[in-house]
């Protein structure tokens, strides 16, 4: 997220109120910012839960849900609350980005200003998911309950569903919001230490009234980092490294998502890269798709991976000569 994110956000619901619909191009064009950033901040507005939606052909465009407002004293609690929650962390911003969340601040009415405030520490945004980032996802039922307990810091009983189907019901106190490509998580300490909750698992949020519990020390982008480091590692465990032509990085990028790390690039032209996957077969057939364009250094088990699948193909089609490359059919 840029430190110009709280601006842009501001800037683009005031387009939203004086011309009733924009297209991401005519944000892109009035902010000095490329399309895919303002359809990203268009679609962060939406998914945190402002009131606006998309309309698709083609007269569509962006709008304000039940038309334009003439000032943002209009915003709801919980609205004034998402957009500070996607404008980003104060204490990241720049003195300009300060600024901007100050004029917002005053233009809210004064029950809202602390929550508002409050929201605007209270989240960490990480755009890439798991594996690829994706369309935005339906605002989950209960992220605004969630929010309201992050910030205003009182223990809730979560009702939630694992990923296994299990239901359960406990305890937590929530200490802040992350916002991972297109999913949000609650990050909460448990009786069994710090948790992250998907929000959209959760099927229940009741407000118990006592005040949530901080930890000595606690930094939400720090447990942030961790956790996801953890999940990542258990979710492809497997590291390998490799050198690829530089006209497959991009490629690299959008095969493997979040799972590649790119290094640098070394004195014969090609990049250092690591590839991480669930089991050495599986990063090795992924691999294999880009042929002599990526050599794997290590470890020697997936090599040995790649070797298998070499002699496995040479094997089934060695039996004839090889045949001319065949041009795919072009299109129009």
């Amino acid at each position: 997220m840029g430190d110009m994110r709280a601006d842009r956000l501001v800037a683009i619901l005031l387009l939203l109120q004086s011309r009733g619909q924009v297209t991401a191009a005519e944000v892109a064009s009035e902010l000095e910012v490329s399309e895919r950033t303002a359809r990203r901040d268009l679609e962060a507005l939406g998914m945190a839960g402002l009131p606006i939606y998309s309309r698709q052909g083609r007269n569509g465009g962006w709008q304000l849900i039940g038309g334009g407002r003439t000032d943002l004293s209009g915003l709801t609690a919980a609205e004034a609350r998402a957009l500070f929650l996607v404008a980003g962390p104060s204490s990241s911003a720049t003195p300009e980005v300060k600024a901007a969340l100050r004029k917002l601040t005053r233009a809210l009415p004064e029950p809202m200003r602390p929550t508002a405030e409050a929201a605007s520490t209270a989240l960490i945004v990480d755009p890439l998911g798991w594996d690829h980032t994706g369309p935005p996802r339906r605002v989950p039922v209960h992220l605004d309950a969630v929010q309201r307990a992050v910030i205003e810091g009182v223990q809730i009983t979560l009702g939630y569903v694992a990923r296994d189907k299990a239901s359960s019901t406990r305890v937590v106190h929530p200490l802040g919001l992350a916002a991972k490509g297109t999913a949000w998580y609650l990050v909460a300490d448990t009786e069994a230490g710090l948790r992250t909750f998907r929000v959209d698992r959760v099927t229940s949020v009741e407000p118990t009234g006592d005040p949530a519990v901080r930890p000595d020390g606690f930094d939400l982008a720090e447990a942030w980092k961790l956790i996801t480091g953890a999940v990542e590692e258990l979710r492809a465990p497997v590291h390998a490294q490799a050198l690829v032509h530089p006209e497959i990085v991009w490629d690299c990028r959008g095969t493997f998502g979040s799972r590649v790390r790119i290094g640098p690039t070394v004195p014969d032209g090609r990049v250092e890269v690591e590839i991480r996957g669930h089991t050495a077969c599986s990063v090795a057939g992924e691999i294999a798709a880009f042929g002599g364009m990526v050599e794997v250094l290590g470890p020697p088990y997936v090599i040995a991976e790649l070797l298998r699948l070499a002699a496995e193909l040479t094997a089934l089609y060695a039996r004839e000569p090889p045949a001319p490359r065949i041009p795919a059919p072009s299109i129009g």
